[in-house]
């Protein structure tokens, strides 16, 4: 999420307030088309990711305080929180969180020595741990559940009328099926305010809008989410084996974490590389992972895997990639002659 290393609990502190803030618009628009869940999944999340926190520092022996003022815990606990289903039960959300923080972070030393991206981690975790209820507790936009509703699918006793699988696992199983009468027919279109899907497209606005602000205030370059956008448009729109067949573009883009993901989990310093061309490289990685996973592989949505992967990668990236220093070259040349 940052763009430089932060040498103080309070530059940590700022930059995490920043990036909570641009997480604002996609979360209440997610409340407004996916129902309160999100809010219960937000409040479990941060409060478990905080204990963890707690709880890992203690046991280290470091100073409890200043490690919590710097918001670290509570984003990733948030981010967790928009990744998982809208009808997630409690201790789904818990696990998640949890796992993030302990495995994910402090299992390395903490903040800033983490290899991989702890809240897709978390995800990833879940995601194999429990894959019925990370593919089918998804909220159906159209039938927006009420607080009653989703107070019921939190204790764990989701209604099936309300959930069903992600949009793009939708696509791929059910879309494909129908004629392109029919499928334009279908409800999630029709009703669309902009064109693409309803409640999804609204969700992606605001989190481009968030992620843009992030730019501007300099917290993240522009290299990580066009190198992940660009590179989902371009092997999607003209890479595809049957174009009759293949998921399109917008879908891509709008249906999954496509956008969320650009802007708020790619672009996290500590895993990803950190040169302006090693963050366009390992977009691209993700990016291409992620079409041939959604394409080929079992998991509709398959960005947590690829960001996974791809921290691994980033150490080489940032080899090959690393700036050249101006003069060093030629005076390392010129001592070893003397």
């Amino acid at each position: 999420m940052i763009k430089r290393p932060a040498n103080t609990p309070r530059d940590t502190a700022i930059v995490m307030r920043t990036v909570l803030l641009a997480l604002i618009p996609g979360i209440v628009t997610m409340t407004i088309f996916f129902g309160p869940g999100i809010l219960f999944n937000l409040v479990t999340a941060v409060l478990t990711a905080v204990a963890a926190e707690a709880l890992c520092i203690s046991l280290r022996g470091r100073a409890l305080k200043p490690r919590l003022r710097d918001l670290s815990a509570t984003l990733t606990g948030v981010l967790i929180a928009l990744s998982l289903p809208q009808a997630a039960p409690w201790w789904l959300t818990v696990a998640a969180s949890g796992s993030s923080i302990i495995l994910g972070k402090h299992l390395y030393g903490g903040l800033g020595q983490n290899p991989v991206n702890p809240a897709m981690l978390g995800y990833a975790l879940m995601l194999i741990s429990a894959p019925v209820a990370m593919t089918t507790l998804w909220i159906n936009p159209l039938i927006t559940p009420g607080f009653g509703a989703a107070w019921v699918a939190y204790v764990g006793q989701a209604n099936d009328a309300l959930t069903g699988a992600t949009m793009l696992d939708l696509y791929r199983t059910e879309f494909l099926s129908l004629t392109a009468i029919e499928a334009s027919d279908h409800p999630l279109f029709t009703d669309a305010h902009l064109g693409f899907i309803y409640g999804y497209e609204w969700a992606a606005l605001a989190y481009l809008i968030g992620g843009l602000w992030l730019i501007y205030q300099r917290i993240i370059t522009w290299h990580t989410p066009v190198g992940l956008l660009v590179t989902l448009i371009v092997i999607t729109a003209f890479f595809s084996v049957d174009p009759d067949t293949a998921t399109p573009v917008w879908v891509h883009l709008v249906a999954g974490a496509g956008i969320f993901a650009a802007f708020f989990i790619l672009t996290d310093p500590v895993s990803g590389a950190t040169s302006p061309r090693g963050r366009l490289w390992f977009a691209i990685g993700v990016g291409v992972l992620t079409y041939f996973i959604r394409t080929y592989g079992q998991y509709p949505d398959a960005i947590a895997f690829s960001v996974l992967l791809m921290n691994f990668a980033a150490p080489t990236i940032d080899h090959y990639t690393r700036p050249r220093i101006r003069g060093r070259e030629s005076s390392v040349k010129g001592s070893g002659g003397r």
